[in-house]
């Protein structure tokens, strides 16, 4: 109004209205604490870290029971019966005869054709498929306690006997197959050679020296191997003689969680155990698929080309076989103990969630620490992106892909077990499902025999997840633990 009494200006109101930086963060900003104004220019004050601030939420643990699990050498025995029922299938299905007919048109009078089946392949991939089974019965005796002429004595009457056999077939089968058909035989281990070998001397490194909660003996040995990886440079034999061993030796120990205090002792952690879950995931895919290549796949590589046989149906035994001894693989090597293990680190460790730019602009925002436990809703910048905490205990690098990764696979304790439940248990529904429609005496008994064996791989998943589940949904208050 002109003549008139002028009230503040724009920039006097906004100076007077805006709030003081210690009011908004009540008192104090830690850990690098920013405001944006209007200019886009941050404003930041030293101040005491996060931590000062909001306590992050403690990290409890539910104590589940110890559930059975079979041993080495009766998981090795079972897993060896069912690939030889696989295998006797898979002949069935090639080498069927219509033996119901009437005499006045004869087909065959016996089930099978028998004169086709070459048994020195037969007797080739039995021993191919006992090699885990035999390599337990070595081990077992080895620490049964016995002496050591014994010890030796049983080790060498099973090598011999082993390679006598594989020695004998493979000259047969050269003598009557072509070089084409015999390549098949070693496909899988020139495979597994330079995928393995090479792969495992571009990972080999040392142990972190503050990971002190992998305390067993193989774990050091692996550790001191590693160290000595880095100094002396490893030729193509020690790399194979390695990735056998590595092979052969079921990681059946399983390391201990101690819920460490140091941001730094818990992604420390999170890698050990991550380098651990590989080897075991390396593992159950190699061993599953060597089992469906020899069940299901070698055999019809040897069928003459004038045998017919049903190729569909084949084929399908093979994904079956493949996918039976992938959970039968996967429920041994991963057991309800470990997949705890991996859980409680993942507890620890916590998840980043990266937003937009331009949001929370108004919010109070962090430079992200790696000495410092971040509470959960906390807002950190790092690399010029601006990241969410997720989890009540966050300490895990938000631009690490890795860590989400691992965070998003065992935040949930019940995620693979649910996972492998939703596997077997479509597989065991749509044997059932093929069984009713079968019309063939071999589809019939083929997934008779193989549901049997299915039933038992269901039983103890859905035992598990019965129990597990009632413990992890236990409340934790009731358990009287302490918070780490």
């Amino acid at each position: 109004m002109p003549g008139g009494r002028r009230g503040p200006s724009r920039q006097q109101l906004s100076r007077s209205a805006l709030p003081s930086l210690q009011t908004l963060v009540g008192g104090s900003c830690g850990n690098g604490t920013s405001l944006r104004n209007r200019n886009g220019s941050a404003i930041s004050l030293s101040a005491p870290p996060i931590t000062a601030l909001i306590t992050p939420e403690p990290v409890r643990h539910c104590r589940i029971p110890e559930l059975p699990l079979d041993g080495s050498l009766l998981f090795e025995f079972l897993f060896f019966i069912y690939l030889l029922v696989a295998l006797f299938i898979q002949y069935i299905n090639i080498y069927k005869t219509v033996w119901w007919y009437p005499y006045n048109h004869p087909a065959s009078c016996t089930s099978l054709n028998f004169h086709l089946i070459d048994y020195h392949l037969a007797a080739f991939i039995t021993v191919m498929l006992a090699r885990r089974l035999v390599w337990a019965l070595i081990s077992e005796a080895s620490q049964v306690g016995a002496t050591s002429v014994i010890h030796y004595m049983v080790r060498l009457v099973l090598l011999t006997l082993c390679g006598w056999v594989l020695c004998w077939t493979l000259v047969n089968l050269f003598r009557s197959h072509s070089v084409l058909n015999l390549l098949f035989l070693g496909y899988p281990f020139g495979v597994y050679v330079p995928l393995c070998c090479f792969h495992q001397d571009s990972r080999a490194q040392p142990l972190p020296a503050d990971c002190g909660y992998l305390v067993q003996d193989q774990m050091v040995d692996d550790g001191a191997s590693a160290v000595n990886s880095l100094v002396k440079p490893k030729d193509f034999l020690s790399l194979l003689w390695e990735s056998l061993r590595e092979q052969f030796n079921n990681p059946t120990s399983i390391p201990t969680h101690s819920c460490p205090l140091s941001p730094d002792l818990i992604r420390n952690e999170v890698e050990c155990l991550k380098a651990d879950f590989n080897r075991r995931i390396k593992e159950v895919l190699f061993n599953s698929l060597f089992s469906a290549y020899y069940v299901a796949f070698l055999p019809l590589c040897f069928v003459k080309s004038t045998q017919y046989y049903d190729m569909r149906w084949s084929c399908e035994h093979l994904i079956m076989v493949w996918i039976n001894a992938f959970v039968m693989l996967t429920t041994q090597l991963l057991p309800p103990k470990y997949c705890d293990l991996l859980h409680r680190s993942a507890a620890h460790l916590g998840k980043w969630q990266k937003l937009e730019h331009g949001s929370y602009s108004n919010a109070p925002q962090h430079i992200w620490s790696e000495n410092t436990i971040w509470p959960q809703g906390v807002l950190v910048r790092r690399s010029r992106c601006l990241y969410k905490a997720v989890g009540p205990y966050n300490v895990a690098v938000p631009s690490d892909v890795s860590h989400a990764r691992f965070y998003f696979l065992f935040h949930r304790p019940l995620r693979l077990l649910n996972l492998l439940i939703l596997i077997e248990g479509s597989v065991v529904c749509y044997q059932l499902y093929s069984l009713l429609r079968s019309e063939k005496w071999n589809h019939t008994l083929s997934m008779a025999l193989i549901l049997f064996c299915n039933y038992y791989v269901l039983f103890k998943l859905l035992r598990d997840r019965i129990v597990l589940g009632r413990a992890y949904s236990y409340p934790l208050n009731n358990y009287g633990l302490k918070a780490h």
